[in-house]
């Protein structure tokens, strides 16, 4: 078990992640829209960039390296601002009406909210020069992430740079299991055995240790985009397609209905059971994470490598206690495809200075500088560039998360959400339909089937507008 000084050590970890400021070359104006200073800066040639703070201090460290070598290198000036995911996608969205927005703006969640979005409504710059300079080492599946519709236009093209990827993963804790006799060797490859691993770890647990703590760290909520990312995972695993490759909704399909009532009913199970906490009805992004830092739940599924970032300074936990697995093989037997979360940059169509953002994107997403920014990051995002891959810090079995989390990637066994195939598809994830569905059966206490046809209703009104 961690002790007391560990856990306290993690808790800080965390608060800090949330609440640390980077001083350098970086500001962090987290009251009204008024007070950046985005116009006065663009009269002077000045670069703005509005930045995701990331999870730990070695991200923050990163960009700001970059940022300052660019301007070493091109003697222009930059001003970077921190902020949090929620915070900066809603002060992208006042200063686009204020019409006082920054010249390029990045945050992790935005490929599946706000980017789609703004781009239908044309107020993104068209950076086909940026893809250009990088477009033969990006896969197609990384291209068609970037590849928006303008309704302005009434034409698609691209709206967005991508930066890096994640996929989804299970982290678990490896001296839980150690505790019951079991290794990670233990874990079933094959769907239903893996699952009724976790619950019997809790099983044991609980009676070998006489406290209560949860087999499955499963998010619920409305408020975590944790919710609709694992839940998609959940659809891939099963087959159901909810948009085809020509972006056309298979909502009509029965056998599409059946398989949202199947997932439905499958991803509540656990949380009637009592193999997921009553909490997780309520977490927020970061509320996964922290059950498992406080051990209130053995394992939890995450986006990206942000949990063993958060240890990496303590080694024990890092090398030890902490494990990173893939999902188990589909139901159907079939090895599992992961759904891909790329990471895009934006350069805004009123941005005053647009050359200055796209020379700034260009040096940023060269293989050298993008190498160096995410292995200085700590790893917890991978690359999207073919000559980035070919660093061996991306397969160093010396590493057991970074390794472990790069094997699907390798193997290209990925795809995009929905919204590459249609970009209304946003909208479903924005305003969380797979949450407020599996909300409704465990605290509404309907059935999954009235849960999947009010989830597919809602879909087809987003579609029909």
């Amino acid at each position: 078990m961690i002790n007391k000084k560990l856990q306290i050590n993690c808790c800080f970890l965390l608060l800090g992640v949330t609440l640390s400021l980077s001083i350098f070359s970086c500001t962090n104006n987290s009251n009204s829209d008024t007070s950046l200073p985005t116009e006065s800066l663009a009269k002077n040639g000045v670069l703005t960039l509005w930045w995701d703070k990331g999870f730990t201090l070695e991200e923050d460290e990163a960009i700001q390296q970059v940022v300052k070598h660019w301007q070493q290198k091109t003697g222009k000036k930059a001003v970077l601002s921190l902020f949090s995911a929620d915070e900066l996608s809603k002060k992208t969205q006042r200063a686009i009406r204020a019409g006082n927005p920054p010249d390029i703006v990045m945050s992790n969640n935005a490929d599946r909210i706000l980017n789609p979005s703004l781009a239908r409504e044309g107020k993104l710059a068209d950076v086909s020069e940026v893809i250009q300079s990088v477009k033969p080492f990006y896969s197609n599946t990384v291209l068609a992430s970037a590849y928006f519709y303008n309704k302005l236009t009434n034409k698609q093209s691209y709206y967005a740079v991508p930066l890096h990827q994640s996929i989804p993963y299970i982290f678990y804790w490896r001296d839980l299991l150690q505790e019951v006799g079991k290794s990670e060797k233990d874990i079933p490859k094959d769907w239903n055995g893996f699952w009724n691993f976790w619950k019997q770890i809790q099983d044991t647990l609980q009676t070998k240790k006489n406290q209560k703590i949860y087999g499955l760290g499963l998010p619920l909520s409305v408020g975590a985009g944790d919710t609709f990312e694992v839940f998609e995972q959940i659809l891939e695993a099963y087959d159901v397609e909810i948009v085809d490759s020509q972006g056309r909704l298979r909502t009509s399909d029965s056998k599409v209905r059946q398989g949202i009532i199947n997932c439905i009913a499958w991803y509540t199970k656990f949380y009637t059971q009592g193999y997921v906490p009553p909490d997780a009805v309520n977490w927020y992004n970061p509320d996964n994470n922290r059950s498992l830092f406080n051990r209130h739940v053995v394992m939890t599924a995450n986006n990206s490598l942000s949990i063993p970032a958060a240890v990496r300074r303590n080694s024990d936990v890092y090398f030890n206690k902490l494990g990173t697995i893939g999902y188990p093989n589909k139901p159907n037997g079939k090895p599992m495809r992961y759904v891909s979360l790329i990471t895009q940059a934006i350069i805004l169509t009123n941005s005053k200075n647009q050359k200055l953002a796209k020379d700034f994107l260009i040096y940023f997403i060269s293989p050298k500088i993008m190498g160096n920014y995410l292995q200085a990051a700590g790893g917890r995002f991978f690359p999207v560039h073919d000559l980035v891959w070919k660093a061996p810090f991306w397969t160093n079995k010396k590493d057991p998360h970074i390794s472990e989390g790069a094997k699907p990637l390798i193997l290209k066994r990925t795809r995009l959400l929905y919204i590459a195939q249609n970009s209304s598809y946003s909208q479903v994830l924005m305003k969380n339909v797979w949450g407020q569905a599996l909300r409704r059966v465990v605290m509404d206490r309907v059935s999954p089937e009235e849960a999947a046809d009010k989830a597919i209703q809602q879909i087809n009104e987003i579609f029909a507008e």
